[in-house]
């Protein structure tokens, strides 16, 4: 009896230690990653640090492998585009063939317009003495006006910054933020219009000819299919070998043509769809903030902004949302006299209102002296 009472008082004592060795553990891990400021954003944003630390060291270096690759994709579409279904529309009728030359023209004068004003374009940043301030970057160092976000990667503060595309290997901010906007809008209107066209041509191509045995979206069973069928549609080699004639080369020859020109088409309509499709979503995201007047940074603060205030019984106004249209015409800069065909439908280079300093707002506006007026 004595000793299996004190096997159990071991016991009892062993288990206690062990539970108060776990909630000192528990005081501990909750002391070094838990405070009453946490909640699951920031666990959120902790968890994207190792992501947040890839972009900064490394969206520079990529930046110009992506302004190539724009390049070169962008000049393969167009070169197909002549090559390949140009010739196709001039066989159906002169008048289509005008059309196509005047309206593809325009686009791309307009997307390579646009890019290389978005890319080599300065964003715009403050000066060592500014009229108004509202925080000082912790990074420069320095007063920062409204609307003025520093970036990581290009290590200054932006004006208006809206984010930095590693596309255009530039920042987004007050002077070149219509030039990205309207180069992504006339991106996908050039994918979708070659789109369209290559269609009826890829259709012919991706199905050799003829009609799909399967539904369009089930495109491995029909690829197989297709290549079934053709295998079995190939005459058999002939037993013994002979030397090539002339005939036989130039037969050859084009039989390699055709070949390129079924993997350029298919090429052509897969990268543009694609791309529309992702533009599409882009384009649209941005166009919503402009209407609200918003940036893509903004849009996270007011949301926060928004949900504090509305914890104490308050509502929350963005300074810088006077309605679409109003926030449209600010944006594409149509102040002045300055009219929508002559500088949106057509390129130019005019700069916005105002110098990205100072900003009107729904409680005041700005003088032509620089003096703000309640």
């Amino acid at each position: 009896m004595r000793i299996h009472f004190t096997a159990m008082q071991k016991l009892r004592s062993l288990g206690q230690r062990c539970r108060q060795e776990w909630r000192d553990f528990k005081l501990i891990l909750y002391s070094v990653f838990y405070n009453e400021l946490n909640n699951y954003s920031t666990i959120i944003d902790a968890s994207f640090e190792p992501l947040y630390w890839f972009v900064d060291n490394f969206t520079r270096y990529l930046g110009p492998l992506f302004v190539v690759l724009v390049v070169c994709l962008t000049t393969s579409v167009v070169v197909i585009f002549y090559i390949c279904l140009l010739p196709e529309k001039y066989y159906m009728s002169l008048g289509w063939t005008i059309y196509h030359l005047i309206f593809g023209h325009w686009l791309l004068v307009n997307i390579v317009f646009h890019y290389f004003m978005g890319a080599f374009t300065d964003p715009g940043q403050p000066p060592e003495s500014i009229p108004e301030s509202v925080s000082i970057c912790k990074k420069c160092i320095a007063p920062k006006p409204p609307r003025a976000h520093h970036c990581s990667i290009c290590n200054k503060c932006v004006l208006k910054m809206d984010h930095h595309c590693p596309w255009l290997n530039n920042c987004v901010g007050h002077y070149n933020h219509r030039y990205f906007f309207m180069f992504c809008f006339y991106m996908f209107l050039g994918s979708l219009y070659v789109t369209v066209s290559a269609y009826p041509l890829f259709k012919i191509h991706f199905y050799s000819g003829m009609e799909p045995a399967f539904h369009p979206a089930l495109y491995p069973l029909n690829l197989a299919h297709t290549t079934l069928m053709s295998v079995q549609a190939e005459p058999n080699p002939p037993s013994v070998e002979k030397k090539p004639t002339e005939e036989d080369q130039s037969e050859w020859k084009e039989e390699y043509a055709d070949r390129l020109l079924h993997y350029f088409i298919i090429y052509e309509f897969m990268l543009c769809s694609g791309v529309a499709v992702a533009l599409a979503a882009l384009t649209s995201w941005h166009a919503r903030l402009i209407s609200l007047g918003q940036t893509s940074i903004e849009v996270h603060i007011n949301s926060k902004e928004k949900s504090r205030m509305k914890r104490k019984g308050l509502v929350f106004r963005n300074p810088y949302n006077f309605g679409c249209i109003r926030n449209w015409k600010k944006f594409l800069g149509l102040t002045h006299g300055r009219t929508f065909f002559r500088h949106v439908i057509l390129p130019s280079a005019h700069c916005p209102e105002n110098n990205g300093l100072q900003w009107e707002t729904s409680s005041y506006k700005i003088d032509s002296g620089g003096l703000l007026l309640i």
